[in-house]
Order: C-alpha cells, then structure tokens, then sequence
C-alpha cells in the first residue's frame, strides 16, 4: 500500500554562517538592519517537504506517492525521483514558472533564517486527488495555499485518511479554514510553536483538537513528542542524536516515519517513537535527502 504525499518539490540552497545571528543583530537597530552574513559552506540539495518526506519514507521501506509541482528547470529533480524507485504519477511541471526555492543559512546554534520563492508550489493546486486502490493514507504537508485547501477536501471526499500538517504554511489560514481542516483530518502534526498558533487561532486546547481526531502530536524538537488521543497527552522521549550537525529537513524525517507507521496500523505513539528516532539520525547528517538508515525499523 502507498502514501499519498502533498506538498512542495523545492531546491534547498543551504549556507553555514559559522558565528551566531544574536551577535550579529542588535535588537535596538531593527528598524534599519542591514547585515551581511559570511558563509564559507554552501550547497545545493533536493528539498521540499514532498520530497524530503518521500524519501524518508522510501528508505524506511514504504510506498511514497508525492503530489507536487515542479518548475521548468524540474527535469533533474524528476530524475532524482525516479532514480529512488520512487512514484512519481502525481509529479507535474509548470513551463511558466520556476521550481520552489529555498535559501537556508544556519548559525553555530542551529539558528537558520529562510528565503522562500514558491514558484511552482502556488500551482500545485492543478492536481487533482481521487480515490485509487493502493493509497491507504495521506498527508497535506506545507504547499500552495490553494492546493492544501483543496487537497484536504478531496482526501476526505475520495476517503483517504489524511494528517494535516501545516508547519510553516500554518499562518496563512485563519482559525476557521484552520477548524476545517481539523475536521476533515484523522491526524494532526504541529511543532510546539505551530501547535501554540494553532490553538491560539481555533479557540481549541491540544485536548480538544484530539478529540476531534484519532490523534494529535506536538512535537518538541530535542524535548521529543508529546501525542493526544481522546483527551489525554502521553510524552514520547527523544532519542540522543550522535552529534548535531544540521537540523534542515528533521521534520520532514519524523513525517515519513508517521506515515511508514500509519501504514501499518501502529499505535501513534509508537509511529512517533520511529519519528523521533529517524530525526536524530538525520540531523547527525547534513542535507535533507543524505542520510542513510543503520536500523530496522520497529
């Protein structure tokens, strides 16, 4: 059975800035910033949320099927996919537009700050989803605003149980597209901070979000997870990475490992379990399609 994954195919150009931002930036002097930062490391990945999640998903042995848009300059991207073995039915090109970019720099801290040109993305609403037999279960990760809200009303029409996952597009949704997605959703996944908004914009507490749905996690960065079902939050520990080296697509890794569980019927919090623990292996590694597995997954 497949995963169905809606979200954005993006070239990530990432920058290590070996001093710290807070050093750089003076608070008092914001209403004239105007620094420039020194990056001796730089590289360009495959990225995006689609992509990074199907590929966290594919090495764990499960079935991605992205939903995504690419641009005219995509054809590299597409071949990538391909040669991971992975789906690529719902992968289309726009010739009008370019493929999402991300401009990523971090800091020694692991502070980043993110330059994003959606391109493609804001078009990925062209595809259509409709109920085919091996997609057991689904998720609408960060895309086009279009296309979320549109992708989430056909899951739920075709049947297919989907997460809702807003990460960082969460601020473009008000409390009551919010409240809608919630309940079209089996699942919700949010950061402490998404989680914080979310609440904040709904009226709803993580209790009553998870009573709207089989489950609710929140996830606390080196804290681990905490997961909601029917009320009741249960902490789910973090595993210790074996050195921290880069923190981009950590997310996206934790979202695979939910989905290869979903797919098997685990109980949440054991698919949080796996998330946490494929997390730490990525962030050990740079780049958010580099890593490779050294565990079973269970």
């Amino acid at each position: 059975m497949a995963a169905l994954i809606c979200g954005s195919l993006a070239f990530d150009t990432i920058m290590t800035f070996e001093g710290r931002f807070a050093e750089q930036i003076l608070p008092d002097q914001l209403h004239i910033l105007n620094v420039s930062f020194l990056v001796p490391s730089l590289r360009r990945d495959f990225g995006g949320c689609a992509g990074n999640i199907a590929y966290s998903l594919k090495l764990l042995g499960g079935e991605p099927v992205p939903m995504a848009m690419l641009g005219s300059d995509g054809a590299d991207y597409l071949q990538r996919l391909r040669d991971l073995a992975i789906d690529t039915r719902h992968v289309a090109q726009a010739d009008e537009t370019y493929t999402a970019q991300a401009l990523i720099m971090t800091d020694r801290d692991n502070n980043q700050i993110t330059a994003f040109h959606p391109g493609a993305m804001m078009l990925a609403h062209r595809a259509r989803i409709v109920a085919e037999p091996d997609l057991l279960v689904a998720i609408i990760a960060p895309d086009g605003r279009d296309a979320m809200i549109e992708h989430a009303a056909q899951c739920q029409a075709a049947g297919i149980p989907f997460v809702f996952d807003p990460g960082q597009g969460l601020p473009m949704f008000n409390g009551e597209e919010l409240a809608r997605f919630i309940e079209q959703a089996s699942w919700v996944t949010v950061n402490d901070y998404e989680g914080r908004m979310l609440c904040e914009r709904t009226g709803w507490s993580f209790a009553e979000i998870s009573r709207k749905v089989q489950g609710l996690v929140v996830t606390l960065g080196a804290q681990g997870c905490e997961v909601w079902e029917d009320g009741v939050g249960t902490p789910v520990p973090a595993v210790q990475p074996a050195e921290v080296v880069d923190p981009t697509g950590c997310g996206d890794a934790w979202r695979g490992a939910l989905l290869f569980g979903l797919e098997r019927g685990w109980s949440l919090a054991r698919c949080a379990a796996l998330g946490n623990r494929l997390g730490a292996l990525k962030i050990a590694q740079r780049g958010p399609q580099n890593y490779t597995l050294d565990f079973e997954p269970s």
